[in-house]
C-alpha cells in the first residue's frame, strides 16, 4: 500500500510543469522520430507509433521519472540491413525479441554493470551522442529537388532558417532570466511558429519531411514463419539492438541522476525499456531507448516526473489522430533551434576545460568513444571500446606497482615481502623478483601487502614454486588474505604450494578473532 501511495504521488507533484514540459518534448519529438523512421526506411507513422507506445510504458514503469524514451536513431541504424533485405515484418520479430532480451537483463539485475562504465567514457558518450544530434539538425538545412537530390539551401532561404534558428535559440535562453512560468521551449516554439505561419513566411516545416495524419497503432502478429530459420535470421539483430538500447538508456539514466541529484533503478528501467519493445514490436513498431536530446528537453522544460513523459505520449497520440495538419505546419526552423540549444547544453564542457589535468589515457578514452559514436552511432561499440581500453590502462598501470622488499633473517631464510596486486598483468613482473639460484634453502613470501587475484597469479606461483623445488629448496606463503586462500584452495591439483597458517589471536571480552 506505501508502495501504491509513493508511486501516485509522483504525479501530482508539479503538475503544471509537468504538462507543459510533456507539450515541449513532445513537440522536439516529432521530427526526430519521423527522421529515424525514413533513415531505417520505414513509414514515419510507424516511428510516431512506436514513440507514443515506447514513451507511455517506460514513463509509467521506468526506473528514471523525468527520462524520455522513443524510437531511437541509435536503434535504427542496427535495423536498416534488416528491413532493406528481410522486410518490415522481421523487424516487428527483431523489436520483439530485442524486447525480451532486455527483460531478461533487467530480472537478471545485469544493469548494475552499468557502474563499471568510467567517467571518461561517460564524458565521450555525452559527447558523442550532442554531435550526433547537432549533425541530424543541420540535415533540416537542405532541400530536395525535382529529381530527388538533396542540395543544401542557398540566398534568402538559408538566411530565413539561420535568422528565425537563432530567434529560437535566443528565446530559450533569454526568457528564463525573465520568468520561469512556463517552459522556455515551449514559448520559442509557439513565438516562431506563429510568426511564420501569421506572417506568411516560406520557410521548411514538419509537413516537408513527411506526413504524420493516420492512427493508433493497433495489435499487429508478425507476418513471418515463427521457424528456427527465423529466429537464427533475427536473432543477432535482436542482440545488438538490446545492447545498444540499453546502454544508451542506462547511461542517460546516469546522467539524469546528475543533473538531478537523484537516483534512478537501472534494472527496473531495463525491464521498462523490455516491456515498451516487446509491446512496440507486437503493435507493428520499431525497437527504441531512452533519447537523451528529448531528456534534456524535458528537464530543461522542469519535467522530473512521470506525467510529464506520459503527456508527451499522449499528446504525440493527439497530434497523430487530431492535430496533424497543424503540427505538419510547424517551422522545422523552431525545432532545430531549441535541439541546437540542447546540444549546448548536453555537451560536457568541463570535459574540456579538464583536459591539460586529466590522465593521458582518460583523454584518449574520452577522444575514443567521442568519435566512435559519432562517427558510427553504434552506442554498444564505444562505450566498450572505451571500458576495454580504460580496463587495459588501469591493468598496466597496476601491473607495474608490483614490488618486493627482500632481507635475511637471524634463521638464514630469505623473505620476500610483495607490495602490490599479483593477476594477469604483474605476474610476469613478480617472477623476475626472485634470485632462484642465490636464495637459501628456505623461502618465505609475505603476502601481508598483496593479495591473489585470478588464475594467471596462482599459475605464477605454481611455477616459481617448482622452480624453486628442482633446486631442493622449500617455499612457504605467509599472510594471504582469506579471498587469496579461498581462491588457491579452490585451485586444489593444479598448484603445489605451501601454505604457512597465521596464528589467530582473540581479544579478550570481545569474543572476536584476528
Amino acid at each position: 500500500m506505501q508502495f501504491q501511495l509513493s508511486y501516485f504521488s509522483q504525479y501530482k507533484r508539479n503538475i503544471k510543469n509537468e504538462v507543459l514540459a510533456g507539450l515541449t518534448t513532445a513537440l522536439a519529438l516529432v521530427p526526430e522520430v519521423v527522421a529515424f523512421a525514413l533513415l531505417a526506411h520505414i513509414s514515419p507513422l510507424v516511428g510516431i507509433g512506436s514513440a507514443f507506445v515506447i514513451c507511455l510504458i517506460t514513463s509509467i514503469f521506468g526506473g528514471r521519472p523525468g527520462m524520455i524514451s522513443g524510437a531511437a536513431g541509435s536503434v535504427a541504424v542496427v535495423i536498416v540491413a534488416l528491413v532493406a533485405q528481410h522486410g518490415i515484418e522481421h523487424l516487428f520479430v527483431a523489436v520483439v525479441l530485442m524486447g525480451l532480451i532486455q527483460i531478461g537483463i533487467g530480472l537478471l539485475r545485469l544493469g548494475k554493470f552499468i557502474r563499471l562504465v568510467p567517467q571518461p567514457v561517460v564524458y565521450g558518450f555525452v559527447n558523442g551522442l550532442a554531435v550526433i544530434i547537432f549533425l541530424a539538425q543541420l540535415e533540416q538545412f537542405k532541400v530536395r529537388d525535382a529529381a530527388g537530390a538533396e542540395h543544401w539551401l542557398v540566398g534568402a532561404p538559408l538566411l530565413l532558417m539561420a535568422g528565425l534558428v537563432a530567434l529560437t535559440m535566443a528565446i530559450v535562453y533569454f526568457l528564463p532570466r525573465l520568468t520561469k512560468a512556463v517552459p522556455a521551449s515551449l514559448v520559442a516554439i509557439v513565438a516562431v511558429s506563429a510568426l511564420v505561419i501569421l506572417g506568411g513566411l516560406h520557410t521548411k516545416s514538419v509537413g516537408d519531411i513527411a506526413s504524420i495524419a493516420g492512427g493508433l497503432p493497433t495489435f499487429h502478429v508478425p507476418q513471418v514463419p515463427f521457424t528456427w530459420a527465423t529466429l537464427a535470421l533475427v536473432g543477432p539483430y535482436a542482440f545488438i539492438m538490446a545492447l545498444v538500447g540499453l546502454t544508451e538508456s542506462l547511461l542517460t539514466l546516469t546522467v539524469v541522476d546528475e543533473m538531478t541529484d537523484t537516483r534512478g533503478r537501472g534494472n527496473q528501467d531495463c525491464v521498462a525499456q523490455g516491456l515498451a519493445n516487446v509491446a512496440s514490436g507486437l503493435t507493428g513498431g520499431m525497437g527504441g531507448c531512452a533519447m537523451i536530446g528529448q531528456t534534456m528537453v524535458n528537464l530543461e522544460s522542469r519535467g522530473r516526473g512521470r506525467l510529464s513523459g506520459v503527456v508527451a505520449a499522449g499528446a504525440l497520440a493527439l497530434f497523430v489522430v487530431a492535430g496533424a495538419g497543424l503540427i505538419e505546419r510547424l517551422p522545422l526552423a523552431a525545432l532545430v533551434g531549441v535541439m541546437f540549444m540542447v546540444v549546448i547544453g548536453t555537451f560536457e564542457w568541463a570535459s574540456l576545460r579538464i583536459l591539460r589535468r586529466m590522465p593521458r589515457t582518460d583523454v584518449l578514452v574520452m577522444l575514443l568513444v567521442t568519435v566512435v559514436t559519432a562517427v558510427s552511432q553504434n552506442l554498444a561499440l564505444a562505450v566498450l571500446l572505451g571500458v576495454v581500453v580504460s580496463a587495459l590502462a588501469f591493468a598496466w598501470e597496476n601491473a607495474k606497482r608490483i614490488r618486493a622488499r627482500k632481507h635475511v633473517d637471524a634463521a638464514g631464510v630469505r623473505h620476500y615481502e610483495i607490495f602490490g596486486p599479483l593477476f594477469f598483468g604483474s605476474a610476469q613482473a613478480f617472477g623476475e623478483k626472485f634470485d632462484v639460484a642465490g636464495d637459501p634453502a628456505e623461502i618465505v613470501i609475505d603476502f601481508r601487502e598483496s593479495r591473489v587475484a585470478d588464475m594467471s597469479a596462482i599459475d605464477a606461483l605454481h611455477k616459481l614454486t617448482e622452480r624453486y623445488q628442482r633446486l631442493g629448496k622449500t617455499v612457504r606463503l605467509r599472510h594471504l588474505s582469506p579471498d587469496s586462500q579461498r581462491l588457491l584452495g579452490q585451485a586444489g591439483p593444479l598448484i603445489d604450494v605451501n601454505i604457512e597458517e597465521d596464528p589467530l589471536y582473540t581479544v579478550a571480552g570481545a569474543n572476536v578473532m584476528y
